[in-house]
């Protein structure tokens, strides 16, 4: 029987047929590995998000967290789902060794990792964050640090969190106003609100280590005011810390995600006697935010993958309902619906967005690998440059893309679609929420057009378009002629957009434009990782593979035609956006 959460031998393509795993295992670090340690722990990883994470996720949808104003209260299944998820070694599959890990490659550890999202990403949230916080810990903090604090992480004893909103400040994170005042024994006492708190406070860990961005007294102003803090939910004494939860938020999707208002340093709990949250300081005074992007830039391409996961489940959701629904005739017989071209066509986008999303987001995580791993320092600069001029695209493309492949999932079901008796409503109400994770869309379209095109000199966009000509090149030699013109014409046109955006020499209309810049160059992307998965399908026959040209032809000749409308906006430098004024509205 088919999966209903992804497609296993697209999996298998793309790690095996297209990225080449198995050939990191010359590497060092993957050295023990092989292709069938990675087989294994993906059949493991589809098993465990099959039987223990799937079988709940309605069930949480319906029965949310709730607080009765001292502890948080949810259905039992989350936390022996987390239980046999922390049993499998997963949480910690990309960690060294050295820390109780797997040291599998990123790329197979984030195809691991999409079959928990897909199946119930409400509870796979808790070790999501988990993972990203000890890798934050791993690379920045002390080594007393990790020791005490990513051990018991690593064996999901602890759960992790961020917390960087505030009520007042939202994305505006200068205005953060969270204070950590020094004490004598090296640690800070913590005072202020943190909100949007995912995991900020439950039952289903031993512990919870809170990452908090607060303001040292007589720091500097704005951002470089600011630290990063460990602020543990339990001392390592045992006593209560003084973080108390405020209030529980409801939100439309990701309800089995608790999600917080919390309290630092009300006075509510007095460890050694003294109001205010105890808090350790990572790194340098003044480098919070640095550190930060660290664990927040892995959040964006999991929030990436959060898209595109549910946007895969929904898509074989609905392919599945069309395939056995009958309605309508065809040659003069009942049809099922599969074979209506409308309804092809919207199986076809689906299909060309969700795939299309896996294939991005596993790309970026074999960057991770190459950075971490290849031979020289040259490739591995290459690779650290080429991710992070990605990652607002790997964030927001799935994030608006995979919500379109949701909601043409509805409309594949028709009226049943939106009713709670099929899972597909489910899914777009969940993953409406990944526009906003992370930084919404208009934030990374200011990140890709404000920063990451003209970071050093533009060497980013410059390496992304030279990476994107020599995949058009390999294409032009295999006989895809007319694809690679296609994906050529739409990189030079990035390159000459970018220009005139940057040329006009006024910062503010070029910024006003971002969000359509991103979307544009975000359908460039992934127009060339389309190209990308052609070439690796080469001559080899099978529905599997006319299934990818046919999707990659969709993508080519439907979606990425709409890039031109919006470069052609883009470079008219237009003011629309602008020079309206709030009177107007």
């Amino acid at each position: 029987m088919r999966s209903l959460l992804l497609s296993r031998r697209d999996l298998d393509f793309l790690l095996h047929e297209w990225l080449d795993v198995a050939g990191l295992t010359s590497r060092g670090r993957f050295s023990e590995h092989s292709r069938e340690t990675f087989d294994a722990v993906l059949d493991l990883s589809e098993q465990v998000a099959t039987e223990q994470f799937a079988p709940h996720n309605r069930a949480a949808d319906l029965a949310e967290p709730e607080f009765d104003g001292e502890r948080v209260h949810m259905i039992p299944e989350v936390a022996k789902a987390l239980e046999a998820f922390a049993g499998t070694g997963i949480l910690s599959a990309g960690m060294d060794e050295s820390v109780g890990g797997m040291q599998l490659p990123q790329t197979v550890a984030q195809a691991c990792f999409l079959w928990f999202q897909a199946a119930n990403v409400g509870t796979s949230a808790y070790p999501f964050l988990t993972i990203a916080n000890a890798n934050l810990l791993l690379a920045h903090g002390s080594p007393e640090q990790v020791e005490t604090w990513v051990g018991p992480m690593v064996e999901g004893r602890f759960f992790g969190t961020m917390c960087l909103s505030e009520p007042q400040a939202g994305s505006s994170l200068a205005d953060i106003t969270t204070r950590a005042e020094p004490r004598d024994d090296g640690a800070y006492r913590l005072r202020g609100n943190k909100m949007w708190i995912s995991g900020g406070d439950h039952d289903l860990s031993e512990n919870i280590v809170h990452l908090v961005l607060a303001k040292i007294p007589g720091g500097p102003p704005g951002v470089k005011g600011i630290s990063l803090f460990i602020v543990p939910k339990v001392l390592e004494n045992g006593d209560r810390n003084d973080v108390v939860l405020a209030g529980v938020n409801h939100k439309m999707g990701f309800r089995g995600t608790v999600n917080t208002l919390l309290n630092f340093g009300e006075g509510k709990y007095t460890p050694g006697g003294e109001a205010g949250a105890v808090g350790y300081l990572v790194g340098e005074q003044g480098r919070g935010l640095a550190l930060m992007f660290h664990m927040m830039n892995e959040a964006r391409v999991g929030v990436g993958g959060n898209a595109a996961a549910l946007g895969y489940t929904g898509y074989l959701h609905s392919l599945e309902y069309a395939r056995t629904r009958v309605q309508g005739r065809r040659d003069g017989r009942p049809a099922p619906i599969i074979e209506h071209p409308d309804v092809a066509r919207m199986l076809l986008a689906q299909k060309a967005y969700a795939e299309g999303a896996v294939a991005l987001i596993l790309y970026c995580a074999r960057l991770l690998d190459d950075e971490k791993t290849a031979a020289g320092d040259e490739d591995r600069a290459r690779a650290h440059l080429l991710l992070d001029t990605l990652t607002p695209i790997a964030k927001s493309w799935p994030s608006q893309w995979c919500l379109a492949a949701n909601d043409l999932a509805i409309q594949v079901h028709g009226g049943y679609g939106y009713t709670r008796e099929y899972a597909v409503e489910q899914f777009w109400r969940d993953n409406r929420l990944n526009m906003i994770h992370e930084g919404t869309h208009g934030i990374q379209g200011l990140d890709l057009l404000g920063r990451k095109v003209v970071l050093h000199d533009g060497a980013g966009l410059r390496l992304l378009l030279d990476t994107i000509d020599a995949t058009v090149d390999r294409a032009r030699t295999a006989g895809l002629t007319s694809e690679a013109d296609a994906v050529g014409a739409a990189a030079a046109r990035t390159a000459e957009v970018t220009a005139v955006l940057w040329g006009a020499g006024d910062p503010a209309v070029t910024l006003a434009n971002s969000s359509t810049y991103l979307e544009a160059v975000g359908h460039v992307v992934l127009a060339w990782i389309w190209l990308e998965q052609l070439l690796a399908v080469g001559d080899r026959e099978g529905h599997f593979y006319d299934g990818k040209r046919a999707a990659a032809g969709y993508f080519l000749r439907h979606e990425l035609p709409r890039t031109g409308p919006q470069f052609a906006l883009l470079e008219s430098l237009d003011r629309t956006t602008l020079d309206v004024r709030p009177e107007y509205f």
